[in-house]
């Protein structure tokens, strides 16, 4: 639960009750593709069950999860059949089709092709601290990020929400991290480092599994490289992958985290969930705050 982090600020506040979020998702649940429709997008149960709830709250925590499917028709297929019935017009007319004819032929081969196509589902989670008035998204991709906002502010009538900003940029902060050998209080850079140039070269360097407190790489920074991601690990618990774009991605939870979880009894269903959702929200309410202070704090939303 929660590979990825997307962190944005509820500026509207929170006062919905979890009944009346459930009855404005229920309208928008997710329903598998039709035969000839190309992609479908709704809520489903974050627990998993079969027409349950699709609100969680877990120690406070609001837990959603939006389900998208995708039917996707591979381009050579229609190229090939397209081009097959652009042949035997040729033989049959003797004349070659126009350009409005094969882009016609073109849409017709794919919605003809769609009901055999294979379909691909992704989800994305969705967790709500309304004590913290944050909103945080499992996503890696800003495109499948908004269309999950679209989502929410479709169905929660007054919400708005901004993605967090800091003081410092995230690429401001990495440069001098890796410059100075000094990780902010709290954190500990790891060995994994993507450095892009600014200039026209766009030149990159890569660093997987490689000490990065070496002069090779403050070379690098002063002759004008950029961080883009920097892997960390905050208070031995949680590590994960910083970018420039304020994102943690490769988000992992450490074994000293699960010491102190309780054993699960295995004869509930819903235990591994509940689980799960109580280590990565309470171990990431206090991880966020603290990235956050190390960027130099939030920037403050003007009134």
């Amino acid at each position: 639960m929660f590979k990825n982090v997307m962190v944005y600020r509820m500026v509207s506040g929170w006062s919905a009750t979890q009944a009346q979020l459930e009855e404005a998702l229920d309208g928008a649940r997710f329903v598998e593709c039709g035969a000839s429709q190309e992609k479908s997008v709704g809520w489903t149960p974050p627990r998993g069950e079969a027409h349950g709830p699709l609100v969680e709250i877990v120690g406070g925590q609001w837990l959603l999860k939006l389900q998208i499917e995708v039917k996707t028709v591979p381009g050579s297929v229609v190229k090939r059949k397209v081009q097959d019935q652009l042949d035997h017009i040729e033989a049959t007319t003797g004349r070659k089709p126009g350009k409005k004819e094969k882009r016609e032929l073109l849409e017709d081969a794919r919605l003809a092709l769609l009901p055999m196509a294979f379909t691909k589902q992704s989800s994305v989670m969705v967790w709500i601290d309304p004590k913290a008035q944050l909103l945080v998204l499992d996503s890696g991709s800003q495109a499948k990020a908004d269309e999950v906002m679209t989502g929410l502010i479709k169905a929660i009538e007054g919400l708005a929400v901004v993605l967090i900003n800091t003081q410092t940029s995230p690429a401001a902060a990495m440069s001098h991290w890796l410059s100075t050998r000094a990780a902010p209080q709290g954190f500990s850079v790891d060995r994994e480092c993507e450095l892009k140039a600014a200039d026209e070269s766009k030149a990159v360097v890569r660093y997987t599994r490689h000490a990065l407190d070496t002069d090779e790489v403050s070379q690098h920074i002063a002759t004008g490289k950029v961080p883009t991601r920097l892997a960390l690990t905050w208070g031995d618990r949680v590590s994960f992958v910083l970018t420039e774009a304020l994102q943690l991605k490769k988000v992992t939870f450490l074994e000293v985290v699960f010491e102190g979880a309780p054993a699960s009894p295995g004869d509930r269903k819903d235990d591994g969930f509940d689980a799960d959702a109580a280590i990565a929200t309470g171990e990431l309410v206090q991880l966020i705050p603290d990235l956050l202070e190390a960027l130099g704090g939030e920037v403050a939303l003007a009134a």
